[in-house]
């Protein structure tokens, strides 16, 4: 049987932390920012977690499960 192989955009986009926890970045800091205020931008740059409803297909995407 093949090698499963690590979906190429979610290798770009998330990142596992020491605990085994997902990282990821926040959405809408790309473009259009002039109308978003500089406590939204400068919260938006901070990283979060991934949900916990979603970190199972995470980990299918990053060949972890």
């Amino acid at each position: 049987m093949p090698k499963m192989k690590t979906n190429s955009g979610a290798k770009k986009r998330f990142a596992l932390t020491g605990s085994g926890k997902i990282k990821r970045k926040h959405a809408f800091k790309s473009h259009i920012l002039t109308k978003k205020t500089k406590k939204q931008k400068r919260n938006l740059t901070q990283t979060g977690l991934v949900a916990r409803v979603d970190v199972n297909s995470v980990k299918e995407l990053l060949c972890l499960r």
